[in-house]
């Protein structure tokens, strides 16, 4: 909205040096409304009321915004019901270089798989082995169908403000600029927040590398040094290196780390199935259910792992079919499909290996004594390091977008002190907050449960409240929207509430 706000700004300092000029002059509070009678809302609609709307759609279409001497509403008209079905967005992205299915498909699987997946073992422990399968599979089927909820949305707004393409977060500022009048002068506040959310999902994705990567090479320091140093101490010795690599500001010179990482996590993650499958105990001694109290962890560590709403929209909008996505089978439901059954394979056999054994980590399971377990817990740790620099990035890009207007000349040395200050922070919260099981699904209860589940109904909603016949027969749009958003509420309380009861126990 960066244009629109120059704008507003220039002409209110017009106005107000007028003002000084002419003390006598008396300003007119508000211009007149001309007013116009809409037939579907039943009721009038102003031209002031549809100022912000169009100011949105000449900025995301890089349209020069034009002012009349003494109005602030852009020359554009705003697009009926029928020049908005006959706009196609797809045809107006400006692509340099668009992904295929099948690139969009890896990008999708690389985005969704992270830490999370060696933390399922542990959140099998927290529901059981035939409840954890059952219960994963269906949170995987309502994080798909939440991610269809937006993509959908995202299509029928590009159309209304015909505009190419949206992030996750424009989806919710246009949708409450489209949506009920009541609604639309939030929409500024609902792009703040879920950007909001954003930088703290992946902030707390950054602490919990951060207690991983500790947590793994601690296990192999101490046992060859024969010593038993505080966890704290290893993430203290990680800060340099983190801020080193922090500093890349450029996203092409962290690809060739990603590179490395995902070979270091598939040699990892190769020889962790070694050791799960290589001496499988007897199926009937493992608990089918554990206990209702542990639930929200396993709700909690279950949404950290599967959910990847946040990289959704950048990768459909960067398709050179972005109909592919969504449908069936579609990219979306086959990548999603091959997360969760991959998440519930690991999850499975590796409670099933361990039993209530098993560790916030399942590298952490293997025999001490064993080089090749050992090796397996570097390789793993390395490639956490060297994904770190790009989970950090997209936070900070946030965080500066939003910011780098206060600092004038000196954008270059501010942006570096954010980032270090952001590091040091990141590496300040996981001293605080060593435990890495209950602080994954702490991160997972606060950020993705809202993300994943809430936003998108609540988006969906707020989309079509005012077309005729949105909701669909029977209000059913809505009672299905208020069931996930009940369901999102109750997983965000109690895995909120029993992560930080655990965390406060660990600490005593």
């Amino acid at each position: 909205m960066g244009n629109t706000d120059s704008v507003h700004d220039v002409e209110m300092n017009s106005l107000s040096n007028a003002d000084n000029d002419r003390p006598y002059i008396k300003r007119t509070p508000m211009r007149p409304m001309i007013a116009e009678y809409d037939p579907k809302k039943h009721g009038v609609k102003t031209e002031l009321s549809d100022t912000v709307l169009v100011k949105y759609k000449c900025e995301k279409n890089d349209i020069p915004i034009t002012v009349t001497n003494g109005s602030t509403l852009p020359l554009v008209e705003r697009p009926n019901d029928e020049e908005a079905a006959l706009y196609n967005p797809f045809e107006h992205r400006k692509l340099a270089h668009p992904t295929s299915d099948l690139d969009t498909l890896i990008h999708l699987l690389k985005g969704s798989l992270g830490t999370g997946i060696l933390a399922m073992p542990m959140a099998f422990r927290n529901a059981g082995l035939l409840f954890g399968l059952f219960a994963t599979f269906f949170i995987g089927a309502v994080c798909t169908y939440c991610v269809h909820i937006l993509v959908k949305c995202a299509h029928n707004l590009c159309r209304r403000t015909q505009t190419p393409s949206l992030g996750f977060a424009d989806v919710a500022e246009a949708a409450f600029l489209v949506g009920p009048e009541p609604v639309q002068k939030y929409a500024r506040l609902a792009k703040a927040t879920i950007n909001s959310f954003l930088v703290i999902d992946l902030i707390g994705c950054c602490c919990v590398y951060i207690v991983f990567i500790s947590t793994n090479v601690k296990g192999v320091v101490d046992y060859y040094t024969e010593t038993d140093r505080d966890i704290r101490f290893y993430m203290a010795a990680l800060l340099p290196f983190l801020i080193i690599f922090s500093l890349v500001r450029n996203l092409k010179y962290l690809a060739p780390f990603s590179m490395l990482a995902n070979v270091l996590i598939a040699t990892g993650m190769g020889i962790t199935f070694y050791y799960i499958f290589s001496d499988l105990p007897s199926i009937k001694d493992v608990p089918n259910f554990s206990s209702w109290s542990q639930l929200p962890l396993f709700f909690g560590t279950a949404i950290f792992a599967l959910e990847g709403i946040g990289v959704v929209m950048p990768l459909e909008n960067n398709m050179k079919t972005p109909t592919h996505f969504i449908g069936c089978p579609g990219v979306l439901n086959t990548g999603m499909f091959f997360v969760v059954l991959l998440y519930s394979t690991v999850g499975f056999f590796g409670y099933w290996r361990y039993g209530e054994d098993t560790k916030a980590s399942i590298t952490l399971n293997p025999e001490q004594s064993d080089i090749l377990a050992q090796s397996a817990k570097l390789m793993i740790a390395v490639a956490i390091f060297l994904t770190y620099g790009l989970q950090f990035y997209v936070p900070m890009e946030i965080i500066w977008k939003n910011v780098k207007q206060y600092f004038g000349s000196r954008k270059l040395l501010a942006e570096y002190v954010i980032r270090i200050v952001m590091v040091i922070f990141t590496v300040t919260v996981a001293i605080a907050i060593p435990n890495l099981g209950p602080f994954i699904s702490l991160v997972g209860a606060v950020c993705l449960s809202t993300l994943g589940l809430m936003f998108p109904s609540v988006i969906e909603l707020v989309t079509v409240w005012d077309q005729e016949n949105g909701l669909g027969a029977c209000y059913w749009k809505l009672w299905k929207n208020l069931a996930i958003i009940s369901f999102g509420v109750l997983g965000f309380l109690t895995g909120t509430y029993v992560s930080i009861q655990e965390i406060l126990d660990e600490n005593k």
